[in-house]
């Protein structure tokens, strides 16, 4: 199971795949931003990356990502998952404009909207926030 991305779908990827005899389940894209995982992978391989000697192969590698993984400060797990209600907002202006500069908007197309341009430009800002509970969504 991945996300499309292109990383995940180069020759090298497909061929360990295939060598491990692992199928892939279908799975829609997504913002890894909005992933806590993918946050926790990135600290696993800057701890990785620091250390003096680094993995030679494979169970290397595994036997380090194990070890780092129990030193990882709970605090810092549970910080990363409650920074991502912050991840997801936008200011939409009445005249067309959208600032994505920390959002990321889902579509399976471009849409085709009609917007008429108003006399002032006025601002909605919208962020929602994934939880196990299901979606938030506020606008101010």
């Amino acid at each position: 199971m991945d996300d499309n991305s292109r990383p995940h779908r180069t020759l090298a990827v497909e061929e360990l795949l295939g060598s491990e005899d692992i199928t892939r389940m279908d799975w829609p894209a997504y913002s890894s931003d909005l992933d806590p995982i993918e946050h926790v992978w990135d600290a696993l391989r800057r701890c990785i990356a620091a250390r003096l000697h680094h993995p030679e192969n494979t169970q290397q590698l595994k036997q380090m990502l194990i070890e780092e993984w129990v030193l990882l400060p709970q605090e810092m797990l549970h910080q990363m998952v409650l920074s991502m209600w912050r991840r997801d907002e936008a200011h939409f202006w009445l005249n067309g404009y959208v600032n994505k500069q920390s959002c990321r908007i889902w579509s399976e197309a471009n849409p085709q909207v009609y917007v008429e341009t108003p006399l002032h430009p006025e601002k909605l800002t919208v962020w929602c926030a994934l939880w196990a509970g299901g979606i938030l969504l506020q606008k101010r």
